[in-house]
């Protein structure tokens, strides 16, 4: 654990499954100045939080990584009276798709904390994806690790937490997708770009992304485009606004195409420069470019 500086001026609490990268996305942001406290059992939250703000504390930022186990009852509650003490507090709750964490937990060894007589070790996970369906509900930003290697999760984590957050109160993420890839699920808002004609199926483009000139300035030239483009951007910058108004700490949007490379690559970047020009701070992340 390390510390530094004056006052508490942030809280972030890592929670999810078990499995999920909790204890690895705490060491990250450890590395990024924050006071951490691993394993802490829910109903000593409300607690830490006023040690930390005691007069005299040298704790800038504190991690609070909570799990599950015999305390998952508590977990919901614990975070409810932490945000009525009227801190800045950050939920970040961290997934993965229950054959992923099989293999996690069968090439670690380690006994489940829900693990019981009567239930498998994939029964024992959905049975934990169920408990915690309220916490994921009330987290600022949901994290599916399904796909993410540690260096992934690295730059994951840094983006989210690192202080070149923009000071907007939200931080909102433009990306895009390939439906055959599978839905993203740490998203607010999906967008099927589908129904525009497919460079896929034109020869010299094929081997191209939405990032190259030809296949931006085949899918913008389309009919269609230019209403759709501009009925998002003004449905967008409505929206931004009142997400900030309403406290939302992050916002992710996903355009999505077949497979990911082309029109979503294309129509994300587009919508991501006129928001831009609208005064937006975002970020640009493209899921499926490179498959």
């Amino acid at each position: 654990m390390t510390g530094s500086v004056v006052v508490v001026s942030e809280f972030v609490v890592i929670t999810g499954l078990s499995g999920a990268g909790r204890s690895q996305a705490a060491d990250i942001l450890e590395d990024l100045g924050f006071f951490v406290i691993d394993n802490l059992p829910p109903e000593l939250i409300p607690k830490v939080a006023e040690l930390a703000q005691a007069p005299g504390t040298d704790i800038a930022n504190v991690v609070l990584v909570v799990g599950t186990g015999p305390y998952h009852s508590d977990v919901l509650p614990a975070l409810t009276a932490l945000r009525r003490q009227g801190l800045r507090l950050r939920i970040a709750f961290l997934e993965a798709g229950t054959d992923v964490l099989v293999r996690r937990y069968e090439s670690t060894r380690r006994r489940h904390p829900l693990a019981g007589a009567d239930r498998s070790l994939a029964q024992s996970i959905e049975f934990e994806r169920e408990l915690l369906q309220s916490v994921k509900a009330e987290a600022d930003v949901v994290v599916d690790t399904s796909d993410l290697n540690v260096h992934q999760l690295r730059s994951r984590m840094l983006d989210l937490f690192s202080a070149e957050a923009p000071d907007s109160g939200m931080q909102t993420t433009i990306t895009s997708f390939g439906y055959k890839h599978g839905l993203p699920l740490d998203t607010d808002l999906v967008i099927d770009c589908r129904f525009l004609a497919n460079p896929h199926w034109v020869d010299e483009l094929r081997p191209l992304t939405g990032l190259d000139e030809p296949v931006r300035d085949y899918v913008l030239a389309q009919p269609l485009t230019t209403d759709f483009l501009r009925s998002i951007e003004d449905l967008l910058a409505m929206l931004l606004p009142a997400y900030v108004a309403e406290g939302k700490s992050y916002l992710t949007v996903a355009f999505g195409c077949t497979g990911g490379r082309h029109r979503s690559v294309a129509i994300a970047e587009a919508v991501s420069a006129a928001l831009r020009n609208r005064g937006f701070e975002l970020r640009v992340a493209h899921r499926d470019v490179n498959r």
